[in-house]
Parts: C-alpha cells; structure tokens; sequence
C-alpha cells in the first residue's frame, strides 16, 4: 500500500530555545518546559546560557573581598547550571550551554540573536517582583526574539 502525502496538512514547526539562567535558583521551570516540548517534537535545539553579572559593590562586598564574592557567585551559579541540565538529561533532550559575563538582559539579547533562537524561555522564579518585570520589559525592548516569561 501506497502512502499519499497530503499537502494541505500544516506542517510542524520546529523551535530553538534559549533558556538563561540568571539566578541561583536555576532554570528548572524552562527546563521542564523545554523538555515537554521535545517530547510533544516541537524543539529540536536547546540552549543554555549561564548570565554571570559583574559583582556589585554592596555591604556584603565590606567584609569579603571581590574574588571571594566571584568564587562564591560562580559556584552557585554552577549549581543551578548543574540542577537545570539534569532535568533535561533526565529527559533526554539534547542541548548546548555557555558561559556569558555582563548585565544578563543584554546577554540575553544578544545570544537568542547570534544563536538564531525562535524563543527564549526566561524562569523568573527566582526573581523578585521589581526584578522579573524590569528583566522581561528590557528583553522586549533588546530582543527580536520572542520571550515567555515563567512565573
């Protein structure tokens, strides 16, 4: 038996994610999300970009000194790289990652540009309120690229 390709059926779109991690809780939300759209065979390409801001000069920054305050932020965000990449491992998705310094809603503009990304997925649970909104208008502002914000 013959198969008939019909060509009036809608073909599926196949979607590159961008998922930043820009907190030290990780990007399991966008995680989980990316890896049901590969399962649904809507992603085919995932890329993780680890955001790492200059470290600010703060109280904290008083009694510790600058480097120690970067080894502790690296360490931390390796963490929730780790913790964000073992949900999609654990799924079976495959996937890039990097590491980007600077303000991360730039970084973020300008990965989802360079890496031709249909979509970034940006968890902002680990955000406050003033944080998350402020990060989601300037992505909108940076970015061609779509954003959907996970809250």
């Amino acid at each position: 038996m013959e198969h008939e390709h019909n060509s009036n059926l809608p073909r599926l779109t196949v979607l590159k994610l961008l998922i930043p991690i820009v907190s030290r809780k990780g990007a399991l939300e966008a995680a989980r999300h990316g890896a049901f759209l590969f399962a649904e065979h809507c992603v085919s390409a995932v890329e993780i970009v680890e955001v790492l801001e200059e470290v600010g000069h703060s109280r904290t920054s008083a009694f510790r000194s600058l480097g120690e305050l970067r080894r502790q932020e690296k360490d931390e965000m390796r963490d929730a790289l780790l913790r964000t990449c073992a949900i999609l491992d654990d799924a079976g998705v495959p996937y890039t990652w990097k590491r980007v310094f600077g303000p991360a809603d730039r970084q973020i503009a300008t990965c989802a540009r360079r890496g031709n990304a249909d979509l970034v997925l940006l968890d902002a649970t680990g955000l406050g309120f003033f944080s998350r909104w402020g990060m989601f208008a300037k992505l909108w502002r940076l970015s061609s690229t779509p954003v959907t914000l996970l809250h």
